[in-house]
């Protein structure tokens, strides 16, 4: 958690800020890949994920569903990745790893947003890993 000494403010910037940087990271092995969705993308997913998370709890207070929240999140990504996704002339299908990507970079934004400072950026560094495997050695 953060110092009580800091002002809410302060602490709802750190938490976007912190949110923009872990997706920039998962963003950066997609624009390196030459995928359609790169640093940018990755970046405002993660940031509006925090940016609704902190508007939630610090807004709302009591009356804030965590878990609607999070759900309505989860939901309005899954259609932007589903866009995402298209199949090519030969019948394959491209983007589903970028689609995942963004999906999973959602859920590092909630949870920067909601204060894992831990958790956030362990999960950011699993995701960059996953996506540096060989496209041969996941069998793709």
């Amino acid at each position: 958690m953060a110092p009580e000494w800091l002002p809410a403010e302060v602490v709802m910037i750190l938490r976007v800020v912190l949110a923009a940087v872990l997706g920039a990271v998962v963003g950066w092995e997609r624009f390196h890949a030459g995928k359609m969705a790169g640093i940018r993308t990755h970046m405002l997913v993660s940031v509006g994920a925090a940016l609704f998370t902190v508007t939630s709890m610090w807004a709302f207070g009591d009356k804030a569903d965590a878990a609607r929240l999070a759900a309505g999140v989860v939901a309005g990504i899954g259609f932007i990745g589903g866009g995402m996704i298209i199949r090519t002339s030969g019948g394959a299908l491209e983007g589903l790893t970028t689609a995942a990507g963004i999906w999973a970079v959602s859920a590092i934004g909630l949870a920067a947003g909601a204060g894992m400072y831990i958790v956030a950026p362990v999960v950011a560094l699993i995701v960059f890993i996953i996506l540096l495997i060989p496209k041969k050695m996941a069998g793709q």
